[in-house]
């Protein structure tokens, strides 16, 4: 688990595992730096991210935003995420940049993936001016920390997307009953329901903020969920 970032991790990684790190990091990433450009002049901006499935960038943006207009114009950008740092010093926190094209998405099930990680943004979520942008990662750089600097391609920042065609049911089930183990994931407080659930991962909310939980390693399918749980409530009962 990387300290008060949001994310609650079961497993240790190894250095042949940074790719798989790095993608923890975005996946838990709520607060991220939007880098946009405009005639040649950068400009960069704050933005409430989410990921889809397969591991790509969401965003809620704001038609009257400066860097919606330059997206509109020209979709390359990138996005930082980060952690929280270690020791004081902030570069011991673990950052992920990405690179891409931006787009406009319709699809209903990319804005529930981004309201699943921004409950408390329901109720502007469907203004007429704002829209789901989704930037599939090209390529990437990744700092775990001291020393640890690695650029990845976008076949190490991508997600098998094996969960999403049992998803409803998945979080169906579960929040029907295993609400205990909901609750125990979420830190112990009532209320928790999964509300997102992909390869690496599960997000929890109780309606107004959220809380990503990364499996011990990536699984495949619902019995691969299910094994991950079992796994995870028994080590949280410890």
């Amino acid at each position: 688990m990387w300290p008060n970032s949001g994310a609650v991790w079961g497993g240790e990684t190894g250095m042949d595992d940074y790719a798989l790190e790095a993608r923890l990091v975005l996946r838990a990433g709520r607060v991220g730096t939007l880098a946009t450009q405009s005639d040649g002049q950068p400009f960069a901006g704050l933005v409430t991210p989410a990921t889809d499935p397969g591991g790509a960038v969401l965003m809620l943006l704001s038609d009257m935003s400066e860097h919606t207009r330059h997206l509109r114009d020209d979709g390359r950008c990138a996005v930082m995420v980060a952690g929280a740092p270690t020791e004081a010093n902030p570069q011991t926190a673990p950052r992920l940049t990405v690179q891409g094209r931006a787009v406009i998405t319709a699809e209903p099930e990319m804005r529930a993936r981004w309201l699943a990680a921004h409950p408390y943004a329901a109720f502007y979520a469907d203004f007429t001016d704002f829209n789901v942008w989704r930037m599939v990662p090209e390529a990437g750089h990744f700092i775990g920390g001291f020393a640890r600097a690695f650029r990845l391609e976008a076949a190490q920042l991508a997600a098998a997307e094996t969960v999403a065609p049992a998803a409803a049911e998945i979080m169906a089930h579960c929040n029907a009953d295993h609400a205990d183990v909901m609750a125990l994931l979420a830190g112990g407080d009532d209320g928790w329901a999964m509300v997102a659930v992909d390869s690496d991962g599960c997000d929890l909310s109780n309606g107004d903020v959220s809380r990503r939980v990364a499996w011990p390693e990536p699984v495949d399918g619902a019995n691969g969920v299910r094994a991950a749980l079992i796994r995870l409530a028994r080590a949280a009962r410890l």
